[in-house]
């Protein structure tokens, strides 16, 4: 049974039982039995008990921006938005072996280096194994502590005494909290650490990085609910057989979502990619049937990547559609318009679509550019090498011009490139040395540049 409380309305002092006459003020007539917070079992519910009063402001009050803090790694910087922000909570995901712990132990170094104290714990590595690394990429004068240490209670109580302004956790897996009876890893040993490192983070004004392990399909492990804990997530991306690592944020509560940062792997780490179009684009020939260049946007920046599409016929009653980098059931419903609304069958066809570079793209505006893939593969006619081609179809065949037209032709002016196609509904630019052509829809699109439809 829940404990009844009064209260005094003039002067808030709180008795056992009524009276009329408040001891605390002396008013008459104004103590009154106290409402709970909320109703339901007394075990499960807030019950009576009151809480502080929180200080609440207007939609009108200013308040200076969260100072941040910059590693010098131009591309992480961008993905994090501008630099780190303090009391911030990031998780890092990535297949094993992609490179998650040798470029946050070279960010602490260079973080460490511009003055910010910082500690990196290892609970997959001993302290000699993470100073090993350290000497193969050359950063060994870098003032960062290491500790190999997997219980949270005395990771926390180190930070508290040592009041770092940057922590890497690597990796929230191998975190176990004494109080939470399962096994580290678990979905709630995860969800625990995870909440524990996130609130002292925002209550001491540490910036805290979490490693964590990918499943099978690409997501974080665990509970989805960690990623909603911290402010910003961010993805490792990248195959072994390529040079390329692409590091992507989904969330982000301090900059841009779906930015992207370039890096390559070698023999002395991860270097920051300048320049990643020209990149993705370097082993690119001679114009060959099915080669197709997409002017995309990847957060705020332009990226320049090769489509790739072969055609072959099929010894089976059923297709085969293999896609690499793109959504496959956006590349069924690029077939199905083509052949719907354009004439153009692929039955009895395999379809082999590849984003070169290791690229993973999710833009809709790389629907014309697939579907240029696709036909100049099936025609085995090649497009000019120096053209660009982005848009968005629609089921109807019609194109839909895509967002920031005139940064995707800039981009690819630099990059040499003297004509793009773009849907008809485009704003007009003009940017100097570049032929835009347009298409109001695919069947006129299919009818100009492959004489068919």
């Amino acid at each position: 049974m829940a404990k009844t409380s009064f209260s005094c309305s003039a002067c808030g002092a709180s008795f056992s039982k009524w009276s009329g006459r408040c001891e605390g003020c002396g008013e008459w007539n104004t103590i009154s039995e106290d409402k709970g917070l909320s109703s339901g079992p007394s075990k499960k519910s807030l019950g009576v008990k009151r809480g502080r009063t929180i200080p609440l402001s207007d939609l009108a009050t200013r308040e200076t921006p969260p100072p941040r803090a910059c590693c010098g790694v131009g591309e992480l910087d961008r993905v994090l938005g501008g630099g780190l922000v303090a009391a911030s909570a990031i998780l890092v995901g990535g297949d094993p072996g992609i490179g998650k712990s040798t470029l946050l132990l070279q960010a602490a170094a260079r973080f460490a280096k511009a003055g910010v104290k910082t500690i990196y714990v290892s609970g997959e590595e001993a302290s000699a194994q993470v100073r090993m690394r350290a000497q193969r990429l050359g950063l060994t004068d870098a003032p960062v502590q290491l500790a190999a240490e997997t219980n949270l209670r005395d990771i926390l109580t180190t930070l508290e005494a040592e009041k770092p302004q940057l922590a890497i956790i690597d990796s929230i897996q191998t975190m176990w909290s004494d109080h939470v009876d399962s096994a580290p890893g678990s979905v709630s040993q995860v969800r625990a650490a995870a909440h524990e490192l996130t609130t002292f983070a925002k209550r001491n004004g540490v910036s805290i990085i979490m490693v964590g392990h990918v499943t099978k399909d690409g997501q974080i492990a665990g509970p989805r609910v960690v990623e909603h804990m911290v402010d910003t997530v961010l993805y490792f991306e990248g195959e072994r057989g390529h040079q390329f690592r692409i590091l992507r944020a989904v969330k982000n509560r301090f900059g841009p979502a779906d930015e992207i940062g370039v890096f390559e792997m070698t023999g002395g780490g991860l270097a920051e990619v300048i320049n990643p179009s020209a990149l993705f684009l370097s082993e690119r020939g001679e114009p060959s049937p099915g080669s197709v260049v997409f002017a995309g946007i990847e957060g705020t920046r332009p990226v320049l990547v090769e489509m790739q599409a072969l055609i072959a016929p099929s010894p089976h009653s059923q297709p085969r559609r293999a896609v690499v980098g793109w959504d496959s059931s956006r590349l069924a419903m690029i077939l199905a318009v083509l052949e719907a609304r354009c004439g153009i069958p692929f039955a009895g066809l395999d379809v082999y679509l590849n984003v070169a570079g290791g690229m993973k793209i999710s833009e809709p505006a790389a629907d014309l550019a697939v579907a240029a893939a696709l036909l100049s593969a099936r025609e085995d006619m090649a497009l000019p090498a120096d053209t660009v081609v982005f848009g968005e179809i629609s089921l109807s065949g019609a194109l839909r011009p895509a967002p920031q037209t005139e940064n995707r032709l800039k981009e690819a002016q630099k990059l040499g490139f003297t004509a793009a196609i773009a849907p008809g509904g485009s704003k007009t630019v003009s940017v100097n040395g570049l032929n835009l052509r347009k298409s109001s829809d695919l069947a006129g699109f299919v009818g100009e540049f492959f004489g068919a439809g």
